[in-house]
């Protein structure tokens, strides 16, 4: 239980409620970095895919992992998205590094490393990584008037702190944090605590466009991205703008949220997650167009 990490919302909730929270705290929580050279689009309405971190630093750690990778893919055109979620403990070649979890890439080489990491594993071309930190990630929820998420079975686990019956609840920072750290309280652990983080990356979108999606609030929001986040790797306030408006242009009925297949096993001591049957194909139909036709 050393390494805990909630699920950062879908980029564009992370992005923004980041920022909020950096006017709060007076500095940013929100890292947007582009990858290598890479541009918005490689054609007007071509897929975009983005990847999103939840970074486990904080005092008392020693290194920094990505204990929450989500790959958001979006097409334009068709006005839809996936969310690709990836258990951290998934067995990877990592470039230069050999094989080992997949979530050591950020340790051994920050964003770009963990970029190059999914683009050979997934085989998908990712242009900009969203990272957000531990500390930072209940208040997100709470800048953004909680989120209402639905609990899919009891949930009772004293290390995360969750304590939910099944149903739709209203969930506040601290609740949705216990509800993304619980692992104990299903028959595959991080599996599924992979996929509800992912859903709560979608309940995010879902409460951000549920206040309007009007100009005045689209000012607003953008506002506070460009105030509140961090650019690396050559990303510029004009990268932030554009993936703002193409977040609050997805409707959250066109968004799908999966978890990679998997299953689990051991490599030596240490407990891992191995793609299972049905990996392959969900990558090949998630990378030519970002929307899932056969899945």
């Amino acid at each position: 239980m050393k390494r805990w990490f909630a699920a950062a919302g879908l980029f564009l909730a992370v992005v923004l409620t980041g920022g909020a929270v950096a006017l709060a705290q007076g500095q940013p929580v929100v890292e947007v970095h582009r990858v290598d050279e890479g541009h918005f689009t490689a054609a007007p309405g071509a897929p975009i895919f983005i990847m999103v971190l939840g970074v486990d630093g904080r005092p008392g750690i020693d290194s920094d992992r990505a204990d929450a990778i989500h790959i958001i893919g979006v097409n334009p055109a068709a006005g839809s998205a996936t969310i690709l979620d990836i258990p951290r403990d998934t067995w990877v070649p990592i470039p230069g590094r050999g094989s080992s979890k997949i979530n050591d890439a950020y340790t051994f080489g920050g964003a770009d490393l963990q970029a190059r990491t999914i683009q050979q594993f997934v085989g998908v071309d990712v242009r900009y990584v969203i990272t957000t930190t531990f500390a930072s990630f209940p208040r997100m929820v709470d800048e953004i008037g909680g989120i209402s998420l639905n609990i899919p079975q009891p949930m009772h686990d004293k290390f995360s702190g969750s304590n939910f019956d099944p149903g739709t609840r209203q969930m506040n920072g601290g609740e949705t944090f216990a509800f993304v750290r619980d692992r104990h309280s299903f028959n595959d652990g991080d599996i599924d605590r992979t996929g509800n983080q992912g859903a709560v990356i979608l309940a995010a979108l879902t409460r951000l466009r549920s206040q309007g999606v009007t100009a005045s609030n689209v000012f607003k929001w953008l506002g506070i991205l460009g105030r509140g986040t961090k650019i690396t790797g050559g990303a510029t306030v004009i990268d932030l703008y554009r993936l703002g408006r193409l977040g609050l242009s997805i409707d959250p009925a066109k968004v799908r949220n999966v978890v990679m297949p998997a299953g689990t096993g051991n490599v030596g001591a240490a407990s891992v997650v191995f793609p299972a049957a049905g990996a392959a194909s969900l990558f090949a139909d998630f990378k030519d167009d970002a929307v899932l036709q056969a899945h």
